[in-house]
């Protein structure tokens, strides 16, 4: 119910104030399961993909959004919970097995998943490799990926700005990739890493960004 009341209201009201340049939503279905893999620039990109998107898109939060003290914290877990946000330990051990059972447990209801293949925000600004994680859940779901370039939300809201600014942004979307039936007979290893990298390399050409050709990893800090 919450969900429903804040969509109706924030995704027309964040589309007047930033006016997002949109294109090819036309790829995303209007139903069943399907992830939306795109690269990351800022915090607001998990906020910026379901604002532009009819259908809810959930996307994994830090738990300490969801569970900070008081009436603050409480406002804070209603909005994210509103969003379509769902809540993941980072710190804990198994948080990367957890986020996995929880993407597949929103693909099996046939719901759009949102995922950052690259693990963690850019900060240089090149696009990084892709984690396989991505291409597990589209194999074992059996779920079409419509890759997604995000252009320009770096400077929406900078590391160590309070408030979004008014600024130019894009959100770029491809055809899907289908993955039924496509790797039957390819080692699953073997499987993971092609179609991980068809994904980069279609996030690559809607995003325009430089292509690392390595690894990115979340500072200690982060």
């Amino acid at each position: 119910m919450l969900y429903q009341v804040l969509h109706r209201v924030v995704p027309p009201l964040a589309k007047a104030v930033w006016r997002p340049d949109v294109s090819g939503l036309e790829h995303v279905p209007a139903t069943g399961p399907v992830l939306l893999a795109s690269n990351h620039l800022s915090f607001a990109d998990s906020l910026v993909i379901p604002i532009v998107v009819p259908r809810r898109v959930a996307f994994l939060a830090k738990s300490d959004y969801f569970d900070g003290p008081g009436l603050r914290g409480a406002l804070s877990k209603a909005w994210f919970s509103g969003l379509g946000m769902l809540p993941v330990d980072r710190d804990d051990a198994r948080a990367a097995l957890v986020s996995l059972d929880i993407a597949l447990g929103v693909l099996g209801r046939g719901e759009a998943f949102g995922i950052y293949p690259e693990g963690t925000r850019s900060r240089d600004g090149r696009l990084y490799r892709g984690r396989t994680g991505v291409a597990h859940l589209a194999l074992t779901a059996g779920a079409p990926v419509v890759p997604v370039g995000l252009v320009g939300t770096e400077k929406l809201q900078p590391v160590g700005a309070r408030l979004p600014r008014v600024v130019p942004i894009s959100v770029r979307f491809g055809a899907p990739i289908e993955v039924a039936g496509r790797f039957d007979g390819v080692p699953l290893g073997r499987a993971r890493r092609e179609l991980t990298d068809e994904i980069m390399t279609a996030i690559a050409g809607l995003s325009g960004q430089e292509v690392a050709g390595v690894y990115n990893e979340r500072p200690a800090d982060a």
